[in-house]
């Protein structure tokens, strides 16, 4: 079967809608202020890191054939544990309660009053509501593409675009000094602020979903559903630039509006002085939505991986859990979640990065398990060491590990990964290496 140009936009709408979630709202804006006039330079740097690994990531498991094929590479255990710390992380370890958290607290605690919106039963009510409408829509995945393609991105596109409008019929005002780092090397603090999006993650984690969707459609050759991914991805690409085109300039423009702790802040403050409150309301339908759509793309993906893993317990029932999970998580509270889930999120996030790239020049490496497994094994043992240093030991071990280039800034990983490339060439070269499994139907 053969896709329409149509189709293809409608599954790159769907994709970009699983990526942009509040996190993507938050971080630009908070870039824009904080670059001030160097924002496009720091910009670019952003673009790179948040926008180019995560399509990367879809095309490296386009190119594989599927995530599990992608890991097979480096080793049976590693094709086990590795997606399974990816899911949780992404589901209902984190960021899935982050959204359901995140879309009450600017969607419907602002326009509650004092008592209700600092009281637990108002988000444990609004957490199960808003689950609830999620969980049935998870319930038909091939549906998806007509939920996200005709509905939802176009509704949250054209709210974004309203609002880009709006600033420049009404200028806020003219960009700040940069500050920190961004005065220095704003291009390289914007690739670094990209980073710390995670979005690699999720790419690796979407791949079943579109791959899925992609056969529910009737593309059943693997070459061809490879190449539709691969358009997916450079489509979300281009959607996700455009978007933190506009919010890094407005939030470039918010600096005679006053300083902010958050992107979330800032927003709340262009809102208001373009819109008045009204601007609220239209902020928190924008923050609902994007939180809606990620959730069910998480949900989605989460449940599709763990009933192929235990295929004894069905798809809808796993979405009934996780959503129940994610439900429960998300009542806790964002603190707990954030210290127990980000270090795992830091030390798994350098390891996807690397695989990424190994199966973007697979062709260069092809055969060469030593060096999937090296590479992967040096990032592993660094990252886990480092996440120890961080979060049980105080940073005592920060000295040693700050002879590597780069570590300071949060991407010390590049070193062992390079260490990792040329031990497992040598491996190969005097082992005799050994050829991958082939790839799954």
């Amino acid at each position: 079967m053969k896709f329409s140009g149509k189709q293809v936009v409608f599954i790159s709408f769907m994709l970009f809608s699983m990526f942009f979630g509040a996190g993507n709202l938050i971080f630009p804006p908070f870039l824009g202020q904080s670059a001030g006039a160097h924002f496009w330079t720091a910009l670019i740097g952003f673009i790179v890191s948040a926008v180019g690994l995560p399509i990367l990531g879809v095309i490296s498991v386009a190119m594989a054939g599927s995530f599990n094929d992608l890991n097979q590479r480096v080793h049976p255990v590693f094709a086990l544990v590795f997606p399974f710390l990816i899911y949780i992380a992404i589901g209902p370890g984190l960021a899935i309660p982050r959204a359901g958290s995140l879309a009450f607290e600017m969607g419907v605690a602002p326009f509650l009053p004092e008592a209700l919106m600092e009281s637990p039963v108002s988000l444990f009510i609004y957490s199960i509501l808003f689950f609830g409408l999620v969980t049935w829509l998870c319930m038909y995945p091939s549906k998806l593409i007509h939920l996200f393609g005709k509905l939802l991105t176009p509704i949250l596109l054209a709210l974004i675009a309203i609002i880009f409008i709006k600033s420049l019929i009404d200028p806020i005002g003219p960009h700040g000094a940069p500050k920190g780092n961004y005065q220095i090397s704003p291009v390289f603090q914007g690739f670094l602020d990209g980073y710390l999006t995670m979005d690699a993650l999720a790419a690796l984690a979407f791949g079943i979903v579109i791959a899925n969707t992609l056969t529910a459609q009737g593309v059943l050759d693997n070459k061809k559903r490879s190449v539709y991914m691969m358009y997916a991805g450079l489509g979300a690409g281009l959607l996700l630039t455009l978007i933190y085109l506009i919010l890094g300039y407005l939030g470039a423009a918010s600096s005679s509006l006053g300083q902010a702790e958050n992107g979330a802040i800032i927003l709340s403050n262009v809102m208001t002085y373009l819109f008045g409150q009204s601007g609220t309301l239209l902020l928190g339908i924008v923050f609902t939505l994007a939180c809606f759509c990620v959730s069910i793309g998480l949900i989605t993906s989460c449940s599709q991986f763990f009933s192929n893993a235990l295929p004894r317990i069905t798809y809808k029932m796993w979405v009934l859990i996780v959503a129940v999970l994610s439900t429960a998580i998300a009542n806790l509270g964002l603190t707990q979640i954030l210290q127990i889930s980000v270090p795992i999120l830091g030390m798994i996030y350098p390891i996807a990065i690397v695989l990424i790239f190994l199966g973007l020049f697979d062709n260069i490496v092809r055969g060469k398990r030593y060096i999937y497994i090296s590479v992967i094994g040096f990032v592993a043992i660094f990252s886990l060491l480092d996440t120890v240093n961080k979060t049980f030991l105080g940073n005592k071990w920060s000295n040693a590990f700050g002879i590597l280039p780069f570590y300071h800034e949060g991407i010390g990983w590049i070193i062992p990964a390079l260490i990792g490339l040329i031990v497992g060439y040598l491996m190969g070269m005097f082992k005799g290496d050994t050829s991958f499994p082939e790839k799954t139907a």
